[in-house]
């Protein structure tokens, strides 16, 4: 019963229209000023990893998150199995908090994998994820002697620029609560909510509150805003440049699915939910939408196509070991009732759109046509109906699994119904909502900056492809797809000192301003062809899979986090400066750790030493002597800038995996 009234409360909350357009008022009744040495914007791993260098630093912290949980990927968003490679993870060559949270997980627990899924060595419950990081964050204030202000619940609306254009002078701030007799915080999905958290006007459901965030020094103006949101919402709104989508083929993205810019084609997004294993049968009311959505789902590959498989794949809970089996050579222990699953599948819950008419992050374009860049106007930057597909497109999913006969990829005869799992909803479930989907959906691509021009990046600093790819450029795709002048700066680029030629680099590219590591798969959950992305028939944008495979084990450059225009903005996250291909590897849970903690560091030392970041990277490609004071203070805080064995000399990188 507890399951169907699910279907109800979505048919219910469909009508309210909580996502119209609301006007706005430059008289708020509630108001309160906040100065802060820097503001971090997102609560996710870099906003957390960011705030708590800061922290320990003994810097006043102040972090807003558009949810009511600090973590991002490892709690609202519910992707809480960390992705990690096996080299870098077998020596444990990550920055010190993210060790630090690693082993949190594990005194918390007693073991760092309490659901013993087998897609990585640590899968734990979200609402778990968001207190182990708080703590965290408290115990750096008191450690470090610094000032944690933490804003939960909260969306900039505004910022407030100089007139000379290049510093944020202030930010302001809505933050919201339930109205007293209306229902909590996490009763509805985000897309009927996400534009009343943007108005300042009080609605039906919540009382909201103006923050206005301003240095502690307001003459001198001296402090940093630090980016972390998932989407970059703060360089859509401070209008510095950046991309979204997929960049034009060239000798720098030699394998990219299209010859021009495409801004619509992201990756796919994914609300995520948890289910548990019953001993009863389940009953099950098929939604009245989802066969629009059936002929999607899919197990992918037949060696997946297992229920137990999958359900074991990102198991977050099992308080019982089960007995083991081996489907497709993966052995895993079977599941037993009262184990919890985490749901993130590509042919599953992955909601991909690729078109400009269903697109999820808006474009420059989009958003001055929806009058989103005007004083006063900021709404977030997404486009609410196709939020509110996605979350359709997941509860279909679940749907499917319990209930569904039919496989889009495999055929007929594959899938069988399963009515012994448990959709998990409530404000105490894993993922804390009464609706059960997360508070926000996993956003694995947003917005990214340009980077300032600098030597060799004539068009702004970009990190990309042919930087940390492993792939064959000697395959004949490339001379067969490449004009002769592209496929010739190809084969230079890749190219030995001795002019050898190579089918692939043999290292990443070492940056002299590396303030940052990671090390992932380039990893692609591609846009759909056609629009809706539930289409009949539908298929993966041609192409884009192409350029997925392994990547070298790579740095984060200091350039990478300089946006252009705006002086005292960094950014951390996956809106830093790269390529849509290379934001297939920089996207993942260290990664977003390693990033946020440079920042938070770099803000914390140009305070320190009263420069501006920009100043650092005006001397590359050789560093300066504060760039290399900086990068010793990187290092000796437990945070790396290079792997080991970094070096130009050193080629044979060929057993990292």
């Amino acid at each position: 019963m507890r399951k169907q009234s699910l279907w109800l409360l979505l048919v219910t909350i469909g009508s309210l229209n909580l996502g119209q357009k609301l006007p706005a008022t430059t008289s708020p009744i509630r108001e309160e000023t906040v100065a802060c040495e820097i503001l971090v914007v997102g609560g996710g791993l870099a906003g957390v990893a960011a705030s708590y260098e800061a922290l320990l630093a003994g810097k006043t912290v102040c972090l807003t998150e558009i949810t009511d949980w600090v973590g991002g990927q490892i709690s609202a968003q519910g992707t809480s199995a960390l992705d990690e490679q096996g080299t870098q993870r077998s020596l444990l060559f990550y920055p010190s908090g993210y060790l630090e949270l690693r082993s949190r997980i594990a005194n918390y627990y007693g073991k760092l994998n309490p659901g013993e899924c087998w897609v990585s060595e640590s899968c734990f419950l979200p609402q778990d994820g968001h207190q182990i990081l708080l703590t965290q964050l408290q115990e750096a204030a008191q450690k470090g002697g610094g000032t944690l202000h933490w804003f939960p619940s909260t969306v900039i609306k505004d910022l407030v620029i100089s007139e000379s254009g290049n510093w944020l002078e202030g930010a302001i701030a809505i933050q919201h609560q339930p109205q007293p007799n209306a229902p909590p915080l996490n009763t509805f999905p985000l897309s009927q909510t996400i534009v009343d958290w943007y108005n300042y006007n009080d609605s039906p459901y919540f009382q909201k509150k103006v923050i206005k965030f301003y240095p502690v020094n307001r003459q001198s103006s001296n402090w940093y805003v630090i980016e972390a949101t998932e989407t970059g919402e703060i360089i859509a709104l401070a209008d510095v440049p950046y991309r979204v989508g997929i960049d034009p083929r060239s000798h720098f993205e030699p394998t990219s699915s299209s010859e021009t810019y495409y801004p619509y084609c992201t990756q796919g997004f994914t609300y995520t939910f948890a289910l548990e294993q019953t001993d009863a049968r389940q009953s099950y009311t098929m939604p009245d939408w989802y066969l629009g959505h059936a002929h999607y789902y899919s197990y992918e590959l037949e060696r997946f196509a297992d229920l137990d498989l999958l359900f074991t794949y990102r198991r977050i809970w099992s308080p019982t070991t089960g007995e083991l089996k081996t489907v497709g050579g993966l052995q895993f222990s079977t599941p037993t009732p009262g184990d919890i699953s985490l749901q993130n599948w590509t042919w599953g819950n992955d909601y991909r759109p690729g078109n400009p008419e269903d697109n999820l992050v808006y474009t420059r374009e989009q958003l001055t046509a929806t009058g989103q860049l005007e004083p006063g106007c900021w709404l977030g930057g997404l486009r609410t109906e196709t939020l509110a597909k996605g979350e359709e497109h997941a509860l279909g999913f679940f749907y499917w699994l319990v209930m569904g006969t039919t496989d889009s990829q495999l055929g007929t005869g594959i899938k069988q119904p399963f009515p012994y799992y448990r959709l998990l909803t409530g404000l105490d479930s894993p993922m804390g909502t009464i609706h059960g989907l997360s508070k926000y959906p996993y956003i694995r691509e947003g917005r990214r900056i340009i980077g300032r021009p600098s030597f060799g990046y004539p068009d702004g600093f970009t990190i990309r492809e042919i930087d940390i790819s492993r792939r064959n450029y000697l395959d004949p795709y490339y001379r067969e797809t490449l004009s002769p002048d592209t496929y010739r700066r190809l084969e230079k680029m890749i190219a030995g000192l001795e002019g050898e030629p190579r089918a692939s680099r043999r290292r990443s590219t070492i940056y002299p301003d590396a303030v940052g590591i990671g090390h992932y798969s380039i990893d692609f959950h591609p846009c759909m062809q056609d629009s809706p992305a539930e289409k009949y028939r539908n298929r993966e944008r041609e192409g884009e899979r192409r350029a997925q495979g392994q990547a070298y084990p790579f740095q984060i450059p200091l350039r990478a986090m300089i946006p252009q225009k705006i002086d005292n903005l960094l950014v951390a996250g996956k809106s830093i400066a790269t390529s849509h291909i290379a934001a297939a590897a920089y996207r993942v849970h260290s990664f977003e750790w390693s990033s946020g903690a440079a920042a938070g560091l770099v803000a914390v030392f140009a305070l320190d030493h009263d420069l501006i970041p920009y100043q650092l990277i005006e001397s590359m490609p050789r560093p300066s002597e504060e760039l290399k004071l900086l990068q010793e203070k990187l290092n000796n805080s437990g945070n790396p800038t290079a792997f080991p064995d970094t070096s130009i000399f050193n080629q044979n990188w060929d057993d990292w995996q």
